[in-house]
């Protein structure tokens, strides 16, 4: 009887540090996922997301905490950068676990900042409550050893069918470069379009990798102008030629 006991004992103390274990993991959507849905109250009302975004390209872009410098600085930049980010098909999410009052007040001082720009610039994009830490949960957004109640600056581009494409995480210290982001994008959207790859450092316009021999014998035989189109580097490496 007694070992019985102390053998249960062992059992519960086991499946309790298990548990508990279990519980500290922290869960990022991964790459060919589909983006974790979820309803918010926003800056710009409620947000369904990603629904409410239809057939556009999403981010969801989290930082840590409202009027804070390397934050604000980012904010600011995408806030200029809304006309090409529009253009381009993309839809911006901002996500803190700071509160819609905090954001509100937050928005309107860099809209003041915003102002004084040679064409005055209004924030468009919501920014999401999450002062309960749920949507950062559910992306992974807090990582234990830094912080539990603090967002690092999480990236996750989403595609129109609300597939993740890509993700990366920023520390706290460091603002991220926009830009790639951008690029990223641009090079989602040009191989989904042409069923080719991007090589290192590629931007629009620049030649595309294929991912295979690009043609056959027969078919070159039959269009003697494919040699013009691709061209390769080495044994492996093929490219074809951007249309500029």
């Amino acid at each position: 009887m007694k070992k019985t006991a102390i053998f249960l004992l062992i059992t519960l103390f086991t499946v309790s540090i298990l548990y508990a274990q279990d519980e500290k993991k922290t869960t990022i959507p991964l790459i060919g996922s589909e983006a974790p849905s979820f309803t918010a109250e926003t800056t710009n009302g409620n947000l369904n997301f990603p629904r409410d975004f239809g057939k556009k390209w999403k981010v969801l872009f989290s930082h840590p905490r409202d009027f804070t410098p390397v934050c604000t600085s980012e904010i600011l930049e995408l806030a200029k950068m809304q006309n090409q980010l529009n253009e381009l098909g993309i839809e911006i999410a901002i996500l803190s676990t700071d509160n819609k009052e905090l954001h509100q007040l937050w928005k309107e001082s860099m809209e003041e900042v915003l102002s004084n720009e040679p064409v005055p610039v209004k924030i468009k994009f919501p920014f999401i409550d999450d002062a309960k830490a749920e949507i950062s949960k559910l992306y992974g957004m807090l990582h234990a050893p830094v912080s539990t109640t603090r967002d690092v600056r999480g990236v996750f581009i989403i595609n129109p069918d609300n597939i993740v494409e890509a993700t990366y995480f920023y520390p706290m210290s460091i603002g991220r470069n926009l830009d790639e982001l951008v690029r990223t994008v641009q090079a989602l959207q040009t191989s989904h379009a042409s069923n080719l790859f991007t090589p290192v450092n590629w931007k629009p316009g620049k030649d595309l990798l294929v991912p295979h021999f690009p043609y056959t014998k027969e078919e070159l035989a039959e269009n003697k102008d494919l040699v013009n189109e691709f061209y390769n580097v080495g044994s492996f490496l093929w490219y074809k030629k951007s249309l500029k």
